[in-house]
Order: structure tokens, then C-alpha cells, then sequence
């Protein structure tokens, strides 16, 4: 077990940089206290990646990230054979019979392992990051079901392949398609929105200690302003923390019309936001 107690999750995470919520805390104790995954929702930049990181700190443990995307396949995910090294092998030992040849290129020695496989050889400790798991097609979620209810891969070759030591298993998504029920039986969920003003405030704190309280605050707020917009892509926590920073290396003080309209690239991403924030956000309200 990597926790005590959902304050000790708090307080660890704390020490990494990362500021959990309680649901956010309490969620990472249970998965850890009952051995199984996680699947962290919500909009990008949130902190989904960010927490699995932070576990992988505070547990000295290797992580080990799946980035999926489509296309994404067995061979990119789980395994592969090392089939130049096999044919080299094959050819040294051309008076060999095929079953002698075989026996030993189907070996250890000839396995390429990816990151599913990775995360559960050994008995060092791992947090296996499998990011973005929208992004993938349907078909990779097959893969996966093996590994997240137990822990263990097949290999025809070799056998069933078991975790000696069960990974901490963080599984992401901005929710860009539905994930099968399958799925979702073996992990336990944890949505992550937009954190509340104060929380909010903490981070950016934490994240540009050099920046003003005041101005910080201000910034929280504006970004709350734009987030309420009818807008194509909200600014996240990470834009939040990156505002922060720019008005820190621009020297400003205070965020006012002509710091916001030089800097509102920054934190929104399309210029219809752009144009459609600099028309209606009016700071004096804020």
C-alpha cells in the first residue's frame, strides 16, 4: 500500500506539486487500498497525466505510459518479436533442425516488450500511465481487459506472462468517445473538472510562486469569466498557470484591457475566442 489515509494521499501529493482535491485524494486512496485501475476523465489540461506522475513521484516508482492513439496495436502496446534478431539467429545456426530453431527464438531473448507488458515484468515498483485512452480504437480495449482485471499477459509462445508486483494503473480520457462498459467495470472512475476558485488560486501560488496574491487571484477570476463563454476551447488549469507566468515575465502588476487583449493567446486557442472574449469580457465586472 503507497497510503495511509486519504489526508496522507493529500499531504504526499502536496510535496510533489500536485494539488488534489478530496474527491481527487480519496479516489487515488481507494484505488490504491483495493488493487485496482483508475480512469480519470475530463477536459484536457486538467490534470489527468499530471496525477499519474505525481503517484509515480511519491511512490519512487517507474512509470511506464502507454500514449494511445489510433492505429495504436498489439505490437505497439503489449508485445513484439525481435524479428531481425530472429533471422539473424536463424542463420547462424543453419544446420540446425526448425524445432531446435524455434525453441530458441521464441525466448525471452528475442522479446521486445512495450508498455503493457513492461508494467507487470519485475517486482519493482511501477505506475502504469495508459494515456489518452479515447484516442485509440475499440479493438485496443480487448488488450487491455486481460491486464486490468488480472494482471497478467499471454503470450502463445511463452505462456501467461503474471505481475509479481501489481502496477499502480492510471487510465485517462477527454471522453472524445464512449469507453466500452467492459472497461469501465474494472477501473474506478474519478472525474476531474475545472477545480474551484480557491484551488484554483492555490496552484497558480504554487505553480509561479513569484507572482503577486493579488494579481493571482485576478487572473483565477478572469479565467472563471472566460470558462463561463460560449467558447470552442475553455482555458484549463494548465493555460491558468500559463497566463500566470507570461503576466509574470511581462512585469505586469495588474491585469487590465491592454494586458489582457496582447496576452489572451495565451489562454485561449482559436481566434474566434479571441475575438468573442475581447468583446464581451468586461474586467471591471470580474
Amino acid at each position: 500500500m503507497l497510503f495511509t489515509s486519504v489526508d496522507d494521499v493529500s499531504a504526499r501529493l502536496a510535496e510533489t506539486g500536485y494539488l488534489a482535491s478530496p474527491a481527487v485524494a480519496t479516489t487515488v486512496f481507494l484505488a490504491d487500498r483495493l488493487g485496482k485501475p483508475l480512469l480519470v476523465e475530463g477536459p484536457a489540461g486538467v490534470g489527468k497525466t499530471e496525477l499519474a506522475k505525481a503517484v509515480a513521484r511519491v511512490a519512487d516508482a517507474r512509470l511506464v505510459r502507454l500514449q494511445c492513439y489510433e492505429g495504436v496495436d498489439e505490437s505497439r502496446a503489449l508485445y513484439e518479436w525481435n524479428h531481425a534478431k530472429q533471422l539473424l539467429r536463424i542463420s547462424a545456426g543453419r544446420d540446425e533442425t526448425w524445432d531446435e530453431a524455434r525453441t530458441d527464438i521464441f525466448s525471452e531473448e528475442f522479446l521486445l516488450a512495450r508498455p503493457l507488458l513492461t508494467a507487470i515484468r519485475g517486482d519493482d515498483p511501477k505506475v502504469l500511465l495508459i494515456d489518452e485512452t479515447d484516442k485509440a480504437d475499440v479493438e485496443i480495449e480487448g488488450l487491455l481487459l486481460e491486464v486490468l482485471s488480472d494482471f497478467q499477459v499471454t503470450v502463445p509462445e511463452l505462456g501467461t506472462i503474471t505481475a509479481a508486483r501489481r502496477p499502480f494503473v492510471v487510465l485517462t480520457s477527454n471522453a472524445s468517445r464512449e469507453l466500452s462498459e467492459a472497461l469501465r467495470r474494472r477501473c474506478l472512475f474519478l472525474h476531474i473538472g475545472f477545480p474551484d476558485e480557491e484551488l484554483e488560486r492555490r496552484i497558480v501560488r504554487l505553480k509561479v510562486p513569484g507572482l503577486d496574491e493579488a494579481l493571482a487571484a485576478s487572473v483565477v477570476r478572469v479565467v472563471g469569466a472566460l470558462r463561463a463563454m460560449d467558447l470552442r476551447k475553455a482555458p484549463s488549469v494548465a493555460e491558468t498557470v500559463d497566463w500566470a507566468r507570461t503576466l509574470l515575465a511581462l512585469g505586469a502588476d495588474r491585469l487590465d484591457e491592454s494586458v489582457v487583449r496582447d496576452s489572451l493567446g495565451v489562454v485561449l486557442k482559436h481566434q474566434d475566442d479571441v475575438l468573442k472574449a475581447a468583446a464581451k469580457l468586461d474586467l471591471d465586472a470580474v
